[in-house]
């Protein structure tokens, strides 16, 4: 294989990291018709009314100056009080809550926090597919172990012991997950956090889909027994509240943690938007009924994708959490970047295939349930039609 040449204008680091592989779909999708997507993992809903006009109402204000960088410290309030009500965890608002533009940023001041060049992240595959490159961009090194459906997709303990070096310094948890909507006990996630104590690790704990556990409460790693000094806690608005295009997400950690990824944060994007902040205020005060909503009608769509996906011959676990099927296609030979792109070019249905999540997830398809029943009607339709074809 002949080795790729790199631009000398542009870092190595940058240029070795995979682009994303969900975007090739997307962008086949946007130049075709009479496309079902079940790629796109977001809710279907609107922000709430009352959510949108507090926003409105906070410009009308003039409330459009800076906030403090850590974000306001009334919604850092409101944050410490919804997580210690909802989940257990009970963190100060001035020195261990920081709210950042969307998940995905706390993810990334948070690996650049912790780790020197050579740093080991464990990272539990199928996973969302920035973990990978956001360990690589802080100078880590990712350390990807696969799960498997027989074991519904959890990770073990004696897995991750296995992948522990030396070099470790951290393990990324995910759960209820993405892409697989497998979902954790607190007793299967305590045999994790006596690792994490046995070898002084931290651990990541993307938390963005707790609200969406549909037959267990969610449990919350830093709740765990001496967990919280070692967990940095990521989550947001965008999956429960229907606000992903609001771009707004918030980490809790100990001072010293939080204090090391405000810095990275002061010096990157200052503060998150201020009329998104006031808009996160009003959901959390008022929003539990709107999340208590949709996550029925998820629960229902669940329900009926996995149900359908087994009577077109394309079995599937039950996903205890998030919005997202993952049913195996291993039977149609066909591997899942080969089954994705078919699907879409015949049958007009946009899914995600499973290897762009990494380990164990090749063999897979990624199928948003965050859509109409309709368009979930539609599209197991035509993905019985395209598995008569091929088989």
């Amino acid at each position: 294989m002949a080795e790729v040449k790199l631009n000398p204008r542009l870092s190595k680091r940058v240029q070795t990291i995979k682009p994303s592989g969900i975007r090739r779909f997307f962008d086949l999708a946007s130049k075709m018709e009479n496309i079902i997507s079940l790629g796109v993992g977001e809710p279907d809903f609107v922000t709430p009314w009352n959510v949108r006009e507090a926003s409105i109402s906070s410009l009308e204000r003039g409330f459009t100056a800076y906030t403090a960088n850590a974000g306001l410290l009334e919604l850092r309030k409101e944050i410490t009080s919804y997580m210690s009500k909802r989940f257990s965890v009970h963190y100060d608002p001035e020195t261990e809550v920081l709210v950042t533009v969307g998940a995905s940023e706390a993810i990334d001041i948070g690996m650049r926090a912790i780790l020197n060049e050579g740093d080991e992240v464990i990272i539990v595959e199928p996973s969302f597919v920035s973990y990978v490159p956001l360990v690589q961009m802080a100078g880590g090194v990712a350390v990807s172990i696969g799960t498997n459906k027989e074991d519904q997709f959890k990770v073990s303990a004696k897995q991750i012991e296995a992948a522990i070096t030396s070099r470790t310094k951290a393990i990324m948890l995910c759960f209820p997950n993405n892409p697989t909507g497998a979902t954790m006990t607190g007793e299967e996630m305590q045999q994790i956090a006596d690792l994490a104590e046995r070898y002084d690790l931290l651990v990541f704990s993307d938390e963005i889909y707790a609200e969406l556990s549909y037959d267990e409460d969610h449990v919350s790693f830093a709740s765990l027994p001496n967990m919280k000094e070692r967990t940095i806690l990521i989550s947001g608005f965008s999956k429960s509240f229907a606000m992903t295009g609001w771009r707004l997400g918030f980490v809790l950690a100990s001072p010293d943690l939080l204090a090391a990824m405000l810095k990275l944060h002061q010096y990157s994007l200052m503060c998150a938007p201020s009329m998104a902040q006031y808009g996160a205020l009003e959901a959390l005060r008022s929003g539990m009924d709107d999340i208590e909503r949709m996550k029925q009608s998820y629960k229902q769509r669940r329900n009926y994708m996995v149900k359908s996906f087994g009577e077109i011959g394309l079995p599937c676990h039950t996903p205890g959490g998030a919005f997202y099927a993952f049913p195996s296609i291993e039977e149609t030979g066909l591997s899942s970047e080969e089954f994705a792109e078919k699907l879409l070019l015949e049958e007009r249905v946009a899914v995600v295939p499973g290897h762009v999540f990494g380990e164990g997830g090749e063999g897979h398809i990624r199928c948003s349930y965050a859509t109409s029943m309709e368009n979930l009607e539609q599209s197991v339709e035509r993905i019985g039609r395209f598995l008569k074809k091929i088989r």
